[in-house]
């Protein structure tokens, strides 16, 4: 009979893999909730239009990505592919958005069907947070501030650099949309396939495409900065003196677009050369029609997310677990005992374990590789006089423990 592989662009947590991953997700919701957000968990299936709507039908990831299936029902849903859009329909469906402003944290799978690649998987994991209902700079440059702090907690900012960039309001983007159709045009012919067909409906998803040879095409195309109205020009730099505020080093980098009409003024993107050339880790960017696409009010957020997996990856080392104790048993006459001494640990929050099978040694080895610190040895004769040998693994120490003075002994033990 065969063995059963995971499905391909699937991956098993398992072990040290897991823990950083876990650690990763326990880190962001920390932070975040220290900026005052909640969090939010949305299903991982909506209705098809909830992704077609926010993400674009010229989007790689609607037109060639996304899960999607028909129900018994015969309803088309899809798997979630990211996490902004479940939360601007939860808004809307919780009537929450007479309730603003929303500060919203979001972590769990999302599923894509592209290549499997470095830090990037077919299910994979993301945090997010959304800022609903804020329309000032000040907002997003604490957005950006509040996602530096976590690169800050889990020790990987030296390797990232935030790149910043300006959509403009409506006005200014109409203006520079006009202005790149213009510059597209002359040189149609040499465009990609995909840029070609993006040319009329999305032309701003040129500038991030990774064609070769639309990147040699970049250097002359029209940039935002030059069809700024004041309005934008005030927020950007008001976005900016912000950001120097908090003490964010950024650089400027005018080819970020999202490429979707609802996005406007900031976009920015914290970047590493240490993942190859797929080396975002936290992206994210203002919008002001989405909720109304899902059928709410208009309403200005900005938001952001970051693929675990990819932040798993950047981490040196993660903080040692608590130190923990194994319970090594003599015999099977004294398992009652040892089950009394493990609940009593377990109830001061003392990690404690046991194996239930084994000679002294196998159980002496168990212990070691659980990285166990000390192990409490039962025998019959502790048992009939209630105390335990607690021996220190590190130092070899061995003491005998009266039951009634154990969690203060180990207390004390442990907090060395």
């Amino acid at each position: 009979m065969s063995v059963v592989k995971p499905v391909r662009g699937t991956h098993d947590l398992i072990g040290d893999e897991a823990k950083n991953h876990q650690y990763v997700m326990q880190t962001a919701k920390n932070i975040t909730s220290l900026y005052g957000f909640e969090e939010w968990i949305t299903p991982v299936f909506e209705e098809t239009g909830v992704f077609a709507r926010s993400l674009g039908d010229t989007s790689d990831i609607v037109s060639k990505e996304m899960y999607t299936f028909q129900d018994r029902g015969g309803d088309s849903l899809t798997l979630r592919p990211e996490g902004t859009a479940g939360i601007c329909r939860a808004l809307v469906t919780n009537a929450l958005t007479q309730t603003l402003p929303q500060k919203v944290f979001y972590a769990g799978p999302m599923f894509r069907y592209e290549r499997p690649q470095k830090g990037r998987y077919r299910q994979f994991h993301q945090i997010g947070a959304e800022l609903l209902g804020t329309t000032t700079p000040f907002a997003d440059a604490e957005m950006i501030a509040m996602g530096q702090h976590i690169l800050n907690a889990l020790g990987i900012s030296d390797n990232v650099v935030l790149e910043l960039n300006t959509l403009g309001d409506l006005a200014s983007r109409q203006a520079w949309r006009e202005a790149l159709i213009a510059y597209f045009k002359t040189v149609k012919s040499e465009l990609s396939e995909d840029s070609q067909n993006r040319l009329e409906k999305n032309p701003l998803r040129i500038l991030d495409s990774k064609a070769a040879q639309d990147r040699a095409l970049l250097d002359h195309a029209p940039l935002m900065k030059d069809y700024m109205t004041p309005t934008a020009l005030e927020f950007w730099d008001r976005l900016r003196k912000a950001l120097d505020q908090f003490k964010i080093p950024f650089r400027e980098n005018h080819y970020i677009v999202r490429g979707l009409d609802y996005y406007s003024h900031t976009v920015f993107e914290f970047v590493t050369t240490k993942l190859g050339s797929q080396g975002t880790v936290l992206a994210g960017g203002r919008y002001e029609g989405l909720v109304a696409e899902m059928g709410g009010p208009s309403v200005p957020a900005i938001g952001w997310a970051a693929g675990v997996e990819r932040l798993a990856l950047l981490l040196n080392s993660i903080p040692v677990q608590p130190k923990s104790v194994a319970i090594i048993v003599f015999s099977d006459a004294v398992h009652e005992m040892a089950f009394t001494v493990l609940q009593l640990l377990r109830t001061h929050k003392i990690a404690a374990e046991m194996t239930y099978k084994g000679n002294f040694r196998k159980q002496m080895e168990w212990a070691n590789k659980r990285k166990a610190s000390i192990a409490l040895l039962i025998g019959e004769d502790e048992a009939t006089k209630q105390v335990v040998q607690l021996k220190d693994l590190n130092s070899g120490e061995q003491v005998e423990v009266a039951l009634h003075d154990l969690v203060s002994q180990l207390i004390l033990k442990l907090a060395k």
